[in-house]
C-alpha cells in the first residue's frame, strides 16, 4: 500500500505544540477508533495502537506521537511545522490564508510529506493568526 494523504485544520495557539495536542484531543474525542478511555499519550505507549497506525492509521493528527522542530530532519512519524522559508515558497507574504494553503496543495506548489509524516503551518484571516493547517500521509 502507499499511504493516504489527508488535510485538517485545528484551533490556533501561539505554542504550535500545544495547538497540536489540542487538535489531537479534539480528534480523539470525535473518534477514538475503538481505543476508548485513553489519552493520546497512553495510546502511543500501546503496541496495538502502533499496529493500528502503521497498518492503516487514522488519516488525522492522531497518526503522530509528537511535534518536532521545524528544522528537524528526522523521518516520521512526526508532525513538523514548516519553516518560514518553506511557507514563503508558496505564500511569499508569509501569512497564508486557508484559501492559499488549499490552492497550494491542489496545485502541488505545496507538497504532501512522505509516508508517516505530517506538516503544519499557521493560517491567517484578516492578517491575524486564525487556525493551524495540518496535512500528512498515513504510514500504510
Amino acid at each position: 500500500m502507499g499511504g493516504n494523504a489527508w488535510t485538517h485544520t485545528g484551533p490556533y495557539q501561539r505554542d504550535l505544540a500545544a495547538a497540536f495536542r489540542q487538535a489531537q484531543e479534539e480528534e480523539l474525542a470525535r473518534d477514538d477508533h475503538g481505543f476508548g478511555g485513553r489519552s493520546v499519550e497512553e495510546l502511543w505507549h500501546d503496541p496495538e495502537w502502533h499496529e493500528y497506525i502503521f497498518t492503516g492509521g487514522t488519516g488525522t493528527v492522531l497518526d503522530f506521537p509528537c511535534m518536532i522542530e521545524a528544522t528537524d530532519t528526522d523521518d516520521g512519524p512526526f508532525m513538523r511545522p514548516l519553516t518560514d522559508a518553506e511557507v514563503r515558497a508558496w505564500a511569499p507574504h508569509g501569512r497564508p490564508t486557508y484559501e492559499e494553503w488549499d490552492a497550494a496543495l491542489d496545485s502541488e506548489l505545496l507538497d504532501f510529506p512522505g509516508r508517516a509524516q505530517g506538516h503544519c503551518t499557521v493560517l491567517y484571516r484578516d492578517g491575524s493568526p486564525a487556525r493551524i493547517a495540518y496535512w500528512g500521509v498515513t504510514a500504510d
